[in-house]
C-alpha cells in the first residue's frame, strides 16, 4: 500500500504562503530529492499554477544548482491536478484528476510503490478530514508572517499526531515528521 504524505512549507505562525518562507539551497535540494522519491504529487489548481513557474526555470536555468535541480525533479514527477475550473493541463507530467479526491486517493493507496505527496493546502485539509493522510512533513521556516493562508483552515476536530523524526537545515528551517494517532474510543 502506498503512503499518502502531506508535504508543506509554512511559517512559524502556521501560514503556508509560498512567498513567506526562506527556501535556501539545502531546502530546495531536500524537496528535489523528495519529488524524485515520489510516485505522484497531488495539486489543487492554485498550487499547480504556482508550480508552473518551475517550467520557466527548466527552459531558462538560473545557474543555481539547487533551483535548477528542483525544476528538473518537479518536471519529471507525475502530477494529478484537482480542479473544478481547469479543462486541461499542458505540462507533460501532469493530468487532471478523473475522479473525486477521495476515490482517486483511495485508488492510489491500494497500489504498491513509492509515496504519494499531497502538495496543496486545500488538498491537505480535505484529506485530513477524510483521514487519508499517513504522514505530515511540515517544514517550518524561521519566519513569522503575521498573516496569510493558515494550513489547517477549517479543521474543526482535534487530531492527535505522533512526532516520528525531525530534520534541521542550517538556515534554520526544521521539518517535523508526524503520523496521525488513531483515537481510541471507549464505551462508558
Amino acid at each position: 500500500m502506498k503512503k499518502v504524505i502531506a508535504a508543506m512549507n509554512m511559517t512559524l505562525d502556521g501560514f503556508c504562503d509560498h512567498t513567506s518562507g526562506v527556501p535556501d539551497e539545502e531546502v530546495h535540494q531536500h524537496y528535489a530529492d523528495l519529488l524524485r522519491s515520489a510516485d505522484t504529487a497531488l495539486y489543487g489548481r492554485i498550487t499547480y499554477q504556482l508550480m508552473e513557474f518551475w517550467r520557466t526555470v527548466l527552459e531558462n536555468p538560473t545557474g543555481d544548482k539547487a533551483m535548477d535541480d528542483f525544476a528538473v525533479a518537479i518536471d519529471n514527477t507525475p502530477k494529478i491536478v484537482f480542479s473544478r475550473t481547469l479543462q486541461n493541463v499542458d505540462w507533460k507530467s501532469a493530468k487532471l484528476a478523473s475522479q473525486d479526491l477521495e476515490k482517486e486517493v483511495l485508488e492510489l493507496k491500494q497500489q504498491s510503490g513509492a509515496p504519494v505527496f499531497v502538495c496543496s493546502p486545500s488538498l491537505i485539509v480535505a484529506l485530513t478530514k477524510l483521514n487519508l493522510i499517513d504522514e505530515y512533513q511540515l517544514c517550518i521556516h524561521p519566519v513569522i508572517a503575521g498573516s496569510g493562508l493558515p494550513l489547517f483552515k477549517n479543521i474543526s476536530e482535534k487530531i492527535t499526531l505522533k512526532l516520528i523524526k525531525t530534520k534541521t537545515f542550517s538556515g534554520g528551517a526544521v521539518i517535523l515528521y508526524y503520523e496521525p494517532i488513531a483515537e481510541k474510543t471507549t464505551n462508558g
